[in-house]
């Protein structure tokens, strides 16, 4: 079984995360297959950019809580996509959810039609969004972040725009999307590389600096009571204890 389908157009690989059963969630599986095609986009002189997107109404709905990655692995995943040598671009027209936040800031460019949907829901479950702030936090407007790492919140593909998490919003993604890939295309792939080196440089600093740390809180918190008892109301779609 395959969680990820690939097609070209172009010179534009678009990796498409396609594992329906579990909204896209990321498992050890899906976590995996993602790495090993962007390896091989990376390697591929063919290829100008890739787009990151998703088939369903869901985007990734974060971490797949019966088969999670590990922490290490969702780390160098979100790393990958940072350090890869051409631009990611993601298109969204659907959910998108806590860990799924962290690939989506990953990206360098990320559009969203007005049906999409977002939330850092890893408070409700009993954790924090640690290894995905090494890609939130640079990316995203602080107030703003604040506001929806505590609470948990839903919000929309506009106010995604304004803070930051997404580059451009509009009724239809595509439409959003194709100027973009046509500069792209018409760019020379070794001035996309240095260019893309010189927008990531504050995030790949935050990655040496603080991704042990963040992958260590990430291993307590889920190990906790607190987390245990989270999933366990997420699964049986019951509130947990502490909900008042």
């Amino acid at each position: 079984m395959t969680h990820i389908a690939r097609t070209r157009a172009r010179a534009v690989e678009t990796l498409t995360l396609d594992s329906p059963g579990n909204r896209n969630a990321l498992s050890a599986a899906l976590v995996g297959e993602l790495a090993k095609a962007l390896t091989e986009c990376a390697g591929d002189d063919d290829v100008r950019a890739v787009v990151l997107t998703h088939t369903g109404n869901t985007f990734s709905a974060g971490a797949d809580l019966r088969d999670p990655p590990d922490p290490d692995a969702l780390v160098a995943l979100l790393r990958q996509i940072v350090e890869l040598p051409k631009p990611v671009l993601a298109r969204v027209t659907g959910h998108v959810r806590a860990g799924g936040l962290g690939l989506l800031a990953a990206c360098d460019l990320a559009v969203a039609s007005h049906t999409a949907s977002f939330a850092f829901t890893e408070v409700r479950i009993g954790v924090a969004p640690a290894v995905i702030s090494l890609t939130v936090l640079p990316r995203t407007d602080p107030r703003a972040l604040a506001r929806y790492y505590l609470t948990g919140e839903r919000f929309d593909a506009a106010e995604a725009a304004r803070t930051g998490l997404l580059t451009a919003a509009g009724d239809d993604a595509d439409a959003v999307l194709e100027p973009m890939l046509e500069g792209v295309r018409r760019s020379s792939p070794h001035a996309l590389a240095e260019t893309k080196r010189l927008l990531t440089a504050r995030v790949l600093e935050a990655f040496d600096r603080d991704a042990a740390d963040l992958t260590a809180l990430s291993a307590r918190l889920f190990a906790s009571p607190h987390a245990r008892e989270g999933m366990t109301a997420f699964l049986e779609r019951r509130d947990p204890q502490w909900a008042v």
